[in-house]
């Protein structure tokens, strides 16, 4: 189960920062993996599955996406595992520079 949660900013090294920039930082690396992860899933999908995926999406259907997901796209937890391994190692990477700028 992966979780964006106050541990994965601990592990990051940005333990220390205020609680309401933690909650900003992770809403916005929430919003960033579901961004990242669609580029990925969707550069991996034909016209057809994109248009039966995005029914699911505009019709706020995540019962039915993540099953379309779960058979369509088996694999689609090793690319959500991946992209999330990405925004950690770019947050640990850039952890002392957030930490100055909330000095």
């Amino acid at each position: 189960m992966i979780k964006i949660d106050n541990k994965l900013l601990e592990d990051a090294g940005l333990g220390d920062l205020p609680e309401e920039e933690k909650k900003a930082l992770l809403a916005h690396l929430y919003e960033r993996l579901e961004i990242d992860v669609g580029k990925t899933l969707a550069s991996q999908m034909s016209d057809e599955q994109l248009n039966e995926f995005e029914t699911f999406v505009d019709s706020n259907d995540e019962d039915g996406a993540l099953e379309w997901l779960e058979t369509n796209f088996p694999n689609y937890r090793d690319v959500v595992a991946q992209e999330l391994d990405k925004l950690v190692k770019e947050l640990k990477d850039n952890s002392e520079k957030l930490l100055a700028e909330d000095e």
